[in-house]
């Protein structure tokens, strides 16, 4: 439904114990309080209703209230509460072998409880896998500038955007960062798959600086996301994995957001013809933001190195909740819901009919690039078209807050890089109605305008 009055600009109450996420201390302030959700919206205490354009943290895929998700959760509660992995149960058994058929065949999936965890959980099969297969010294991990990988001290040591990691260094050695295929700000200028295509080149150069039989693998989004959605060509993506299989060098897809229908695709590696990782990263989308569940799939050849006779030579490798039965039973039906309800399709569809009526706003001069792929979209805002110079903070802090009081809710890229946090974020529920769409379009039309 269409906001006619404007908002007020924050709403609730103090709330003196919660500690909330990414939050800056400010003595006194107030803070949003939700009350309730239905679809795509959300109302807080105060009775004020928003549309939720970023899908909460990426991962509202399906939006509120679903109540078929409710009951799969409700009726796995009264059947079987809780189940380690150390062992197993079926609702984990049937949805690793989902997993696997969603990827293709030929995959083995280890539970977790989300995304940073799953990468986690990565990085430890990269080096066992190596040590096990007779290259010992594979143990440097790849990733690019701007990405975001987790918050754990693994995978903020795989994120490569300075601002999250202020304070927090040194982080795990190992780790190793190259240049994205960034190709609206790039170093080489040209077209942006000939530009794609040499930031693909200095990975290669990469791993023979380093000496490739030190290079274990490369962890990579196929799409950026956080890092201001950052969307090369799709033969950038094609080429890394050749260079990855060329040096022995494990690609691990970092599919937390783009997974499970967000790009017009069910995974986002989907869109480059050829590409099967060897291993695949999830959580968000899994499960919509039901309940917490984080996955890492494995090709089984090497999970096959895994079962081999010796003390130390199984994953060593736990997580108390990981897996949930729970979980792993609205997982299912989650998937469920995107098949039947064609919901990949729909977001390739209303991707191009409604969201890819924001590229309009080429024409206004402090927007430098749209960047789009399904129900992921990048506003990359400059104070000239010209030079490109970045947004100043206090604008962009403006859009966002304008937004909001028209009653929509939309992200940047906070955070993330110095002097580069110019990007805004749409990513709405993926259920989302062409009514909520249009509501959305026209209300950051409208907010950019006015700024």
């Amino acid at each position: 439904m269409k906001k006619e009055a404007e908002m007020p600009d924050v709403v609730g109450k103090e709330l003196p114990h919660l500690w909330n996420a990414m939050h800056r201390y400010h003595p006194g302030a107030q803070q949003m309080v939700a009350a309730s959700g239905e679809g795509s919206w959300f109302t807080d205490e105060s009775g004020n209703r928003y549309l939720d354009g970023v899908s909460g943290l990426w991962c509202l895929n399906l939006g509120h209230g679903r109540q078929e998700i409710i009951d799969a959760a409700t009726a796995q509660m009264k059947k079987l509460t809780y189940f380690p992995l150390t062992m197993s149960h079926n609702p984990a058994v049937k949805l690793a072998n989902k997993i696997s058929s969603l990827l293709g065949g030929g995959y083995q999936t280890f539970f977790s409880n989300s995304g940073s965890e799953a990468n986690e959980t990565a990085f430890k099969i990269v080096r066992q896998y190596h040590k096990q297969t007779g290259n010992p010294d594979k143990f440097k991990i790849i990733s690019r500038y701007r990405a975001y990988h987790g918050s754990t001290l693994g995978a903020l040591s795989a994120t490569a955007q300075a601002n999250r990691r202020v304070k927090y260094d040194p982080g795990v050695p190992g780790f190793l960062h190259v240049y994205p295929p960034y190709h609206y700000r790039s170093i080489f200028g040209g077209e942006p798959e000939e530009s794609d295509l040499k930031a693909a080149q200095l990975i290669e150069e990469m791993i023979n600086w380093e000496g490739e039989e030190t290079v274990a693998a490369l962890i990579m989004e196929p799409f950026i996301s956080g890092g201001g959605v950052i969307i090369p060509s799709m033969q950038y993506i094609q080429r890394v994995a050749e260079i990855c299989k060329k040096y022995n060098v494990l690609l691990i897809m970092d599919e937390v957001v783009s997974g499970y229908g967000r790009t017009g695709k069910m995974f986002g590696f989907m869109h480059a013809e050829g590409v099967q990782p060897d291993i695949i990263t999830m959580a968000k989308g899994l499960t919509s933001g039901y309940l917490p569940l984080g996955a890492t799939a494995v090709k089984s050849n090497i999970y096959d190195v895994f079962k081999e006779e010796g003390k130390d030579n199984h994953f060593r490798h736990v997580s108390t909740y990981g897996g949930h039965p729970a979980a792993c039973a609205v997982a299912l039906k989650n998937i469920e819901i995107i098949e039947n309800e064609n919901i990949v399709e729909r977001v390739n569809e209303l991707g191009k009919s409604k969201l890819s009526q924001l590229h309009q706003l080429m024409e206004h001069e402090n927007v430098g690039e749209v960047r789009q792929i399904g129900f992921l979209l990048g506003l990359e805002m400059v104070t000239d078209q010209k030079s490109k110079v970045p947004l100043e903070d206090s604008k962009m802090a403006e859009i966002v807050s304008k937004c909001k009081k028209k009653g929509l809710i939309i992200g940047r890229n906070g955070d993330t890089v110095p002097g580069q946090n110019n990007v805004i974020i749409i990513a709405p529920p993926l259920s989302s109605t062409e009514e909520d769409l249009d509501f959305l379009v026209e209300t950051v039309e409208s907010v950019i305008c006015s700024v």
